[in-house]
């Protein structure tokens, strides 16, 4: 016969060994503190989910890591000249006296071209453009040249359409070409207190038209820094004239100064001037055009005359 079990023997109430004894309430102690600790946890790894993602938003660029706008799009700038240190970009290049840049810097101004004269040539862009077009959301247009983007390659359009492009432009449209060409080159001039004569139109000089359209070659990649003086050697001087305007007809399309430890951009505005000196310095790069389109002409200027290039004739 199995020997029977004995139960424990039954403590008195109000006992030690009854209160052991008793179901545990360690449980609906622990309940509380563990869900406290869960939400500490989930707490915790949120914000730093959060903090990482303002790392990677800043790493890319959101707003492209924007601290400081040289030029918003609603201000009328008579003038604003940032003075900054040459590089040594010009010592590896022939200089010459009096227009090679001993004083370096930025400059914007809206007070160079109107708006009206703004309109006016781009509506120049816009005629020689509608020839051709990129792919990609990159166009070209250089009068000098000829160089007209069409698909993923570049035609020379007074080859191209030959005696269709007296059709095309007007001479009114290539005086006025010259009149703005001639401002800019005095405003620049005198920002860096040089001759005017000393400074000569050099290549590439041309016009842009930028959509949000993917890049299909490299020429359609336009947003990559560089510096103009490494890029092209004959470049002292570089100047933009924006043809549209910030926002109303383009998102994006920003052009960023990149300086060690901040980024400084100059928002578009139709007929705004943009200028500098054109070595690292000024290392610079276009944010991508998010939607719209975007023109404007890049006109450069060397010092010296065997890079210079002459104005464009309608012949």
């Amino acid at each position: 016969m199995a020997p029977q079990r004995r139960g424990a023997p039954k403590a008195p109430e109000g006992s030690g060994a009854a209160e052991r004894r008793r179901p545990s309430s360690t449980k609906s102690v622990r309940g509380p503190r563990d869900v406290r600790r869960k939400w500490l946890r989930a707490a915790v790894l949120g914000a730093c989910t959060s903090l990482a993602a303002l790392l990677l938003w800043g790493s890319l660029g959101g707003e492209d890591g924007i601290t400081e706008v040289l030029a918003l799009r609603s201000e009328v700038l008579p003038g604003r000249f940032i003075e900054v240190p040459c590089s040594e970009d010009y010592d590896s290049h022939r200089r010459f006296e009096g227009c090679s840049p001993r004083k370096c810097g930025r400059g914007i101004s809206d007070a160079v071209i109107t708006r009206d004269e703004a309109r006016r040539i781009r509506s120049v862009a816009e005629k020689g453009l509608s020839l051709g077009g990129s792919d990609g959301g990159a166009s070209i247009l250089d009068l000098h040249s000829g160089a007209l983007s069409v698909g993923k390659h570049f035609v020379n359009l007074y080859r191209y359409f030959g005696d269709r492009i007296q059709t095309v432009f007007s001479g009114e449209d290539f005086q006025l070409y010259r009149d703005v060409r001639q401002k800019v080159q005095l405003a620049i001039a005198r920002a860096f207190g040089i001759s005017a004569s000393s400074l000569y139109l050099t290549k590439p000089t041309f016009f842009s038209r930028i959509n949000s359209t993917a890049a299909r070659t490299a020429h359609d990649e336009y947003w990559h820094a560089h510096v103009d003086k490494v890029t092209y050697g004959s470049f002292d001087y570089t100047s933009l004239l924006y043809l549209s305007d910030y926002l109303d007809d383009f998102g994006g399309g920003r052009f960023v100064f990149m300086d060690e430890g901040a980024n400084r951009t100059v928002e578009p505005r139709a007929g705004r001037v943009s200028f500098f000196t054109s070595g690292s310095e000024n290392l610079h790069r276009v944010e991508k055009v998010r939607w719209g389109t975007r023109y404007a002409i890049t006109i450069a200027f060397t010092c010296n005359p065997d890079h210079s290039i002459a104005d464009p004739a309608l012949t």
